[in-house]
């Protein structure tokens, strides 16, 4: 008997892959996992990735579309003038009020890059995105470091199980385009996941040794 003709199989994959992980983790994911997960073949799974990385590549490119269905819902950040620090703090709380298994997955394969490089293409992409978004409305380096600001206060949230505070985070934003419209370099200008922000005090979000923050 032939096989049925399956156009949609390696859609069925992906979708398969991404439960697979929100349910044990990347850890979790082998070809044999995501195949009894699609009900498809082992062998459909290793002819359309050939690799576990090619498949949480497309797996993390697919995820990543949820943060992008907010920001183009929110007018894609388009808008001239305005208050962008309110714009930002206001979409990062209705991404992280919204599908929470989903925003945790995302950032599960996120940081996945740390240990798969194949992934570090595709986590760049992201930052590289929103950041070209942001320069619509602010410098280069100013965009970068509002999106390495994203980075961290969703890290942060989610790593912590802390709450996310909106005006918190429309302050920081704030003081980080007010310091680019000075043209100062109180930030970092490349996009770290790596956030020392305490609760409370705008002033630590990435503060470290040598690196200064903009002033009240």
């Amino acid at each position: 008997m032939s096989r049925r003709y399956d156009p949609e199989r390696r859609q069925r994959i992906i979708d398969a892959a991404i439960r697979v992980v929100g349910e044990k983790g990347i850890a979790g994911l082998s070809h044999r996992s995501v195949a009894a997960e699609a009900d498809v073949p082992l062998g459909s799974t290793t002819y359309h990735f050939r690799t576990l990385d090619e498949l949480l590549v497309a797996a993390l490119r697919q995820a990543n579309e949820g943060f992008a269905k907010v920001v183009a819902a929110r007018g894609g950040l388009r808008g001239e003038g305005g208050d962008l620090a309110g714009e930002l703090a206001g979409l990062l709380g209705e991404w992280l009020s919204g599908d929470r298994a989903g925003v945790e997955l995302e950032c599960e394969l996120y940081l996945a890059a740390l240990r798969r490089p194949a992934l570090r293409p595709v986590a760049a992409e992201w930052a590289a995105g929103v950041a070209e978004l942001l320069r619509g409305r602010t410098d280069a380096v100013t965009a970068r470091a509002l999106v390495a600001v994203m980075d961290g206060m969703c890290l942060q949230v989610l790593l912590t199980g802390g709450v996310y505070e909106e005006g918190f985070a429309r302050e920081v934003f704030g003081r980080v385009i007010e310091g680019g419209g000075r043209g100062g370099t109180g930030f970092v200008s490349h996009p770290s996941p790596v956030s020392a922000c305490l609760p409370g005090t705008p002033e630590g979000v990435f503060a470290s040794p040598g690196r200064p923050v903009p002033g009240p």
